[in-house]
């Protein structure tokens, strides 16, 4: 009868520090929800247009982001030789360099869900319940000398997403993503860090935005972009539908 009874306790104990996880997952989102402007603020964004600048190679380059809410998430990258286009819509994704051939390099389809997230424009943690997302606390950890909130973000598609939110500030110093292809496998794990957030539209954005990602020979990509412009809510010319 004891037995039964500690094992009982366990099984409550459990249950209870199961309901605390998700509670603290949920109280952490909520303050960094806040943190960026509000829920509301976040809602209303339905388009968004970024430009800056990085360093490849040695070079300057242009970039330039446009985004429609779950319609649109299109990547101009203009170099000395031409211009990189990466095209990701609601109907299908692709790819466009315009040097040498003026053919576009269809994604396939089975790979799409892989990239859509990129037209979340907000991200996976607002609303996370309702675009079918999941969110797990998985601790604590540290970013430079930053003490963080380690959020797991599973997406309703299956892609795993990890975040690492700031214990003082609420905004996200860092992410993670490990890209999985239905057509050529696993790609390597690539972490993207925030930085020089400011406030556009009422709502908070990193202006300064690094991704690191290791290559097949062990070799650390480090790309870092800096972005001079970020308009909220602009008008879409239906032309950016289209690799041209």
């Amino acid at each position: 009868m004891r037995d039964l009874i500690l094992f009982g306790l366990l099984i409550i104990l459990l249950l209870v520090a199961q309901f605390a996880s998700a509670k603290t997952v949920d109280e952490i989102i909520e303050r960094y929800l806040r943190a960026r402007g509000g829920n509301d603020k976040l809602a209303s964004v339905k388009s968004i247009y970024m430009e800056g600048t990085k360093e490849m190679m040695g070079k300057e380059i242009k970039i330039k982001i446009t985004k429609e809410q779950d319609k649109l998430s299109r990547t101009d990258i203009e170099t000395g030789e031409g211009k990189y286009i990466m095209l990701i819509t609601d109907k299908g994704a692709c790819t466009f360099f315009p040097v040498g051939s003026t053919a576009v390099d269809k994604i396939p389809d089975e790979d799409l869900a892989a990239l859509q997230t990129e037209m979340d424009i907000t991200g996976p943690l607002t609303d996370y319940i309702a675009k079918g997302h999941k969110a797990e606390l998985m601790g604590k950890d540290t970013v430079g000398d930053k003490t963080c909130y380690k959020i797991k973000v599973t997406t309703k598609a299956g892609q795993e997403m990890m975040f690492w939110v700031d214990a003082a500030t609420y905004l996200v110093n860092q992410s993670s993503t490990t890209t999985i292809w239905a057509s050529r496998g696993v790609d390597p794990e690539t972490f993207t860090i925030y930085g020089n957030y400011k406030e556009v539209g009422g709502i908070q954005f990193a202006h300064t935005v690094e991704t690191k990602t290791n290559s097949s020979n062990g070799a650390e990509i480090c790309e870092e972009t800096f972005f001079h412009t970020i308009m909220v809510n602009p008008t879409i010319d239906p032309k950016m539908y289209q690799p041209e």
